[in-house]
């Protein structure tokens, strides 16, 4: 009976995951076939990207089910459900959920080490004109071989690195331990925790510059809007003119046979170059003036303003939360060689109590941390698109509707999978009780004072939020807060990371405020650009 139960509230979680994933495969291929140039499209990268793409988000999706899952265990007023009652059961559970977490964790593995690489370098090596079909594919793995061997070094590594922290902090670490031997002691899966531990430690990376950026651009964007299209396109003709006539000035020059001195020719091909680009731009303006979405995006003005403030309402929020739980860690944590662990939270974290006054109403509390999870992945997006890929001061590869190259599609889907990584950790610093324990609740023996004020042995039961204090047989933590914190040392690197990314945060703040409204073609004409992509965008 009991394990019929957990059957049916297992098919439940893994019903919701799945009715996500179909979701998410549609938003998938809908956004990559936005981006992507179809003049230089490519089954083999478009399929990859899709893939990837959907990978990233599936496993974004999966803290959500995971918390939802160990608080299915329990009634709302502290006890065990029948089907989770026993010790065995709620460990096949648990055991369940981490096995996806690793399943998961693997697939990012062997996309980011392999099948990405393999299908970015076949793409660079492939040519039309190659005579050997099969060349293309031995460069891509010559060059792939490179990205295995770091893998296989990763994994070697995480397969013998010592898990037990510094002995001077043994008094604080004894739960710790017990939550490490719960997440088991198989090599196989410390090197796959070691290898995901350092991808994420570049999603950090990625997530404070693309993700504190777009937290920052993506709202004042929507609250500034764009420039008025007749302004743009009286510039644009304005502009034209003037170059139209320094042009026929210096042809002039040679209209008696001499020619023209080397300065000025150099001045004439710059000139005639602006003009092309002018020339284009004031086509797109043209064609997004009479493009519908332009006159739908102007009659709900009023609606991106307000959502323009709620997403900067949002970023606030979330950033003052993550600064309290820094704050927290700095001040109630063993500090530096623990890994600035703590469990439970000591200071009023906005993010966490709004998720435990959400949890008696069912589904409030799943549905905001799902919301929480989706925005980091989609203000990640703004943030990539608008400041592209770059390599330290090099810039790589522009995103842009219609006009992405697929190689940049592949990088940003590489991206997005490091930085989904590393938002686990980042929703767990918003609200680090709630992603421990989720809404579960335990049963505790309070005694009663008497009226008279006689001492009597009169108790009663009462329930309370499951927290650091709650006996360890009572209360399930979730598999994602075991695996963040199986390697220490990361935890402390995480810790700087956040830091990091307030401060960036505020940058990108302050940058966006200081800059003007975007165009309405931004991004589209470039100098850089062929004729024949600007013609395959304007039909």
């Amino acid at each position: 009976m009991a394990s019929a139960a957990m059957l049916s509230e297992s098919v439940l979680g893994w019903g919701i995951f799945a009715l996500v994933l179909v979701v998410i495969l549609a938003f998938c291929w809908v956004y990559i076939r936005r981006y992507q140039s179809h003049q230089e499209s490519e089954v083999l990268s478009t399929i990859t990207a899709i893939c990837a793409l959907a990978i990233a988000l599936i496993t974004s999706a999966l803290l959500p089910v995971d918390i939802f899952l160990v608080s299915y265990m329990k009634y709302p007023n502290g006890t065990y459900k029948e089907w989770a009652a026993s010790n065995e059961t709620r460990a096949q559970m648990e055991d369940t959920v981490l096995y996806g977490y690793y399943t998961l964790y693997s697939i990012t593995l062997f996309c980011v080490f392999l099948w990405i690489p393999f299908v970015y370098f076949y793409y660079e090596e492939k040519d039309d004109d190659t005579a050997d079909a099969c060349l293309p594919v031995k460069n891509a793995l010559k060059y792939t071989i490179g990205f295995i061997i770091v893998c296989t070094a990763l994994l070697l590594i995480g397969a013998f690195v010592p898990l037990d922290p510094p002995s001077q902090n043994a008094t604080q670490w004894e739960k710790v331990q017990f939550l490490f031997q719960e997440l088991g002691s198989s090599h196989g899966l410390a090197a796959i925790s070691f290898s995901i531990s350092t991808l994420t430690l570049i999603g950090m990376l990625a997530v404070v510059t693309y993700t504190a950026y777009g937290m920052s651009v993506l709202p004042l964007n929507l609250i500034k809007g764009t420039r008025s299209i007749a302004y743009e396109r009286l510039e644009t003709t304005e502009d034209i003119d003037d170059i139209e006539q320094q042009i026929e000035k210096l042809k002039s020059k040679c209209e008696d046979g001499r020619p023209l001195s080397s300065r000025d020719r150099r001045k004439l091909l710059d000139l005639e170059s602006k003009l092309k680009l002018l020339q284009r731009r004031e086509r797109h303006l043209e064609v997004a003036e009479k493009n519908c979405c332009t006159r739908v995006g102007s009659a709900l003005r009023p609606l991106k303003i307000l959502l323009g403030i709620f997403f900067i309402l949002v970023a606030l929020l979330l950033v003052v939360s993550l600064f309290i739980s820094n704050l927290d860690k700095a001040l109630h944590s063993a500090g530096i060689n623990s890994g600035f662990i703590i469990f439970g939270t000591n200071l009023t974290n906005p993010v966490n109590e709004l998720l435990l006054v959400l949890q008696p109403v069912f589904p409030l509390d799943y549905v905001l941390i799902t919301v929480i999870t989706m925005y980091f992945v989609f203000t990640s997006m703004a943030g990539i698109r608008n400041m592209g890929i770059w390599f330290v001061w090099i810039r790589l590869y522009k995103i842009r509707p219609r006009r992405t190259r697929p190689q940049a599609l592949l990088f940003l889907c590489m991206i997005l999978l490091l930085i989904v990584l590393h938002t686990s950790y980042m929703i767990y610093s918003l609200a680090p009780q709630y992603v421990m324990y989720g809404s579960q609740k335990y049963l505790v023996q309070e005694k009663m004072p008497s009226a008279d004020g006689l001492e009597r042995n009169i108790s009663r039961v009462t329930s309370r939020i499951c927290d650091a204090a709650a006996p360890e047989d009572q209360c399930t933590v979730t598999r994602s807060y075991l695996f963040l914190h199986k390697f220490w040392f990361f935890s402390t690197i995480y810790y700087f990371g956040n830091w990091a990314f307030i401060g960036v945060f505020f940058i990108g703040l302050i940058v966006s405020c200081c800059k003007g409204r975007k165009s309405v073609i931004e991004g589209e004409v470039d100098p850089d650009d062929s004729d024949v992509s600007d013609d395959e965008y304007v039909h």
